[in-house]
């Protein structure tokens, strides 16, 4: 990527990382908004600069602050929990462009169906022993099995959030 960041192997931090996502409901007239607590994840810088690796979130880790959505959202209308327990982002390809910005191109897998995911994500911090990433992309849940919509209160896509912070691995 950058001269400050060394090639080896990072291991992501996840008390320093946040996974969030937020989508238009009722009309569009309400967001719900909400996070995933279990994110692991590492990566490894190669020789030539790119950078390859994975971000895993536990489905069930989801919390919006509403109980009762939350059940809803971990059944079977959407992440479907109880048989696909984790979310994956397969990094294929990350490579520092112009500036700070990291163009990545990934396979995202939920309900245990992969798709292709494009993205830029920006290099806001590097040093030596650490690097963090952000990121905002918008996913269209139904290319995942997920289209639940009653009365049609749910359009649009899906906006994530990210903030992963990586640690130099000891390994």
């Amino acid at each position: 990527m950058t001269v400050a960041v060394e090639t080896g192997l990072w291991q992501l931090d996840p008390t320093a990382s946040t996974v969030a996502f937020r989508h238009k409901t009722m009309w569009g007239l309400v967001t719900v908004k909400g996070t995933f607590s279990g994110v692991t994840g590492q990566g490894e810088v190669r020789p030539d600069g790119s950078a390859v690796g994975t971000l895993t979130l536990e489905a069930a880790s989801l919390d919006t602050k509403n109980a009762k959505r939350d059940v809803h959202l971990k059944s079977a209308d959407f992440f479907d929990v109880d048989n696909h327990p984790q979310i994956s982002v397969t990094v294929r390809s990350a490579e520092l462009r112009e500036g700070n910005k990291v163009h990545v191109v990934a396979q995202l897998t939920a309900r245990g169906i992969s798709r292709p995911l494009t993205f830029t994500a920006n290099l806001v911090g590097a040093d030596a022993d650490a690097l963090t990433l952000e990121a905002e992309f918008t996913v269209d849940r139904e290319q995942f099995g997920m289209g639940w919509n009653q009365m049609s209160m749910i359009r649009g896509l899906t906006t994530i959030a990210t903030t992963l912070r990586f640690s130099r691995s000891a390994a």
